[in-house]
C-alpha cells in the first residue's frame, strides 16, 4: 500500500533539493496515526521528499462532546498546535491554541495560561451538512476600534473560508482576499509499469501556496475532518 502512496523512485525525491520558496508545497496527507495500527484515525503527512512533515496521533474517533484535543506534531513528534471543540456549538466551533510540551488533557481542564490562542474555526451554516467553514485569526486585544460599542462593531471578516467538498476531498481553502491560500485534490498514483489508480478518501494530496503557513493549514484541515462527519472506514483503492 505505501508503495502506491510514494512511488518506487521515492527514494530519488528524498535526496532531491527541496522546492523554491515560490513554488506551492505538495503534501500526501495518509488519515491514519504514525503507530501504523489498522484502524487508527490520525493522520501522517509527508512532503515531497517522503519525508514525514506533521503527524496527528489518534486512536479512537469518539463524538466531539468526548473528543477532548487533539494535538499536531511535526514529524519528530514535537507538538505544534492543539486543537480543542467548543461544546454546546451550533456551529461545531473549534479552537486552535499554541501546543505545550506536556501534550494533551484529556480531562478537558480550562487551556492553560502558556497556550496562546490562535484561531477558532466553525461551520458557515449551523445544523447542515455544508462543507464550508470560516477561520478567524485571533486578533490583538486593542484591535477593537476604541470608543465604539459593541452594536457599533462590524463582524469580522473571515481570514480564511473553506469552500467546496472537503468530504470528496475536492475543496479551496482561500485567505482574507479570496486568492486560493490551500487546495486539497484526490490523489492519484501509479508508476510506470502499473496503471494510474485513484486512492481512496483516506489518502489525498494537500497543495499550499506560497508564504502561506503549512502547520496552520494542516490544523485546518484536522477541524474540517472532524465538522464534516464522515463514518470512519479503512483506506481502498480503486482502479480507474
Amino acid at each position: 500500500m505505501s508503495s502506491r502512496i510514494h512511488p518506487s523512485d521515492a527514494g530519488r525525491a528524498r535526496r532531491a533539493a527541496p522546492a523554491p520558496a515560490d513554488r506551492p508545497a505538495v503534501y500526501t496527507v495518509w488519515k491514519r496515526s504514525s503507530m501504523g495500527f489498522q484502524g487508527t484515525d490520525g493522520f501522517c503527512v509527508y512532503d515531497a521528499a517522503g519525508r514525514l512533515a506533521f503527524r496527528v496521533d489518534n486512536y479512537s474517533r469518539r463524538r466531539k462532546l468526548f473528543a477532548g484535543e487533539l494535538l499536531l506534531m511535526d514529524g519528530q513528534g514535537t507538538p505544534l498546535l492543539s486543537l480543542r471543540p467548543q461544546l454546546l456549538s451550533l456551529h461545531n466551533r473549534w479552537n486552535c491554541y499554541t501546543a505545550t510540551e506536556e501534550g494533551i488533557d484529556t480531562k478537558q481542564s480550562p487551556v492553560s495560561q502558556q497556550q496562546q490562542q490562535l484561531f477558532t474555526m466553525r461551520k458557515c451554516l449551523a445544523l447542515q451538512t455544508s462543507d464550508e467553514a470560516e477561520v478567524y485569526m485571533t486578533t490583538s486585544p486593542g484591535a477593537a476600534s476604541p470608543g465604539l460599542s459593541w452594536r457599533d462593531q462590524k463582524a469580522p471578516a473571515p481570514s480564511f473560508r473553506v469552500e467546496g467538498c472537503f468530504s470528496k476531498r475536492n475543496c479551496k481553502i482561500l485567505g482574507s482576499d479570496g486568492q486560493e491560500a490551500a487546495r486539497i485534490l484526490r490523489k492519484n498514483a501509479g508508476v510506470a509499469s502499473r496503471p494510474v489508480t485513484t486512492l481512496g478518501d483516506d489518502v489525498f494530496s494537500l497543495v499550499v501556496r506560497p508564504r502561506v503557513d503549512a502547520a496552520t493549514i494542516m490544523a485546518i484541515v484536522v477541524v474540517m475532518d472532524r465538522i464534516c462527519h464522515k463514518p470512519y472506514a479503512p483506506m481502498v483503492c480503486s482502479s480507474q
